[in-house]
Formats: C-alpha cells, structure tokens, sequence
C-alpha cells in the first residue's frame, strides 16, 4: 500500500490537521465529531429571536466570528474549530461546512441557502477508501464575496474578494477576485467593476 495510507506515529488527528490522510473513526476525532454534534444541535434548536444565544453557541463552535455576523439555523459541520467567520458575514438557512480541512470566510460574506463548502477527499485507489482512509485541501472565500443559493465549494478551492458565484454553481477551481462565476463546473463569465 502507498506510504500515505500507513501509520507514521502522529495521531491521527495531527494527520488530519496538517491534510494528509487519516482514519476518521479514530477515537479523538469521534469525539470532537460529538462535541460539534451537540453544540450544532443546541444552536440548530434555537429560538428565532435569540440572536445572542446562537452567536454564544457559535463562538464555542467555531474556530473564530467576527462581530456582526449571522448564521441562520440549521447548520451542520464536521468539527467546527476548523470554520473561521469573518465580520458581518451572513449564512442563509441550510449551510454545510465538512470542515475536515480549515475553512475561512472573509468579513462581509453573503451565503444563500444550502451552500455547502466541501473540504473532505479520498483516495481514488479502492483499497485505502475501502479501509476508510480520508484527506482534505483548505476552502478559502475572500471578502465581500456572494455565494448564490445552492453553490458547492469543492475541496482546495479559493475564491478571490468580491466575486459573485451564481445559484448552484460547483466550483471546483479557484476563482480570482471581481468576477461573476456560473455553472457546473463554475466559470467566471465577466468581470465586476471596482
């Protein structure tokens, strides 16, 4: 088997971290899997009018909000230390962070609903999926960028500031700064004035 699917002393935890390949059903990363599970929970649960209660559940959540930011429930990741907010940013309803990798949204991000950032991969190769080994590449969303409802943001993926990515785009490559970007695979189709 490929020297990337054996143990090499680091937990697997510090695997996943650094994005190299790793077994998921490894016991600390169940349960830090578990702790994002009931705080998502808890916030998922939350009344319409508590702002301050969703934001308090997600600064316990995530790796980092900035002042001014929302997230509408329900939302759902992986482990949540991995999701980094920006300030004033807004998710709609439905956003899906497989934060495997780090995944780190700019100040002034705008997200329709049931956007989903991807960061997890796996190996092509049968024999190492089948023993459950997975990997991940980083997502990053620069400022002011507008993901359309619907859009998925493919593992390794950047999106430069101020870009628009049109409703259920897939971005699988990155995309620079001032463009709008449509389709399956997301393409930029024009530039935006600054």
């Amino acid at each position: 088997m490929d020297d990337r699917f054996r143990p090499d002393g680091r937990a697997h935890r510090d695997r996943m971290l650094a994005g190299d390949f790793y077994l998921a059903d490894d016991p600390d990363l169940v349960r830090e899997r578990g702790r994002a599970a009931d705080l998502t929970r808890l916030f998922n649960q939350t009344a319409s009018d508590d702002g301050a209660e969703r934001e308090e559940i997600l600064r316990k959540l995530l790796g980092g909000v900035g002042e001014g930011t929302e997230v509408r429930p329900p939302f759902h990741c992986d482990y949540g230390y991995q999701t980094h907010i920006g300030a004033r940013s807004f998710a709609n309803w439905g956003l899906i962070c497989l934060d495997v990798g780090r995944i780190v949204i700019g100040d002034d991000v705008q997200i329709g609903p049931n956007v989903q950032l991807l960061t997890a991969t796996h190996p092509i190769e049968p024999e190492p999926r089948r023993a459950k080994w997975e990997a991940s590449q980083p997502i990053t969303i620069g400022d002011n960028v507008w993901l359309g409802g619907g859009v998925i943001v493919c593992p390794g993926v950047s999106i430069g500031e101020n870009t628009v990515v049109g409703a259920g785009a897939v971005v699988t490559r990155d995309l620079p700064a001032h463009v709008v970007a449509v389709g399956n695979p997301a393409r930029a189709i024009r530039t935006i004035d600054r």
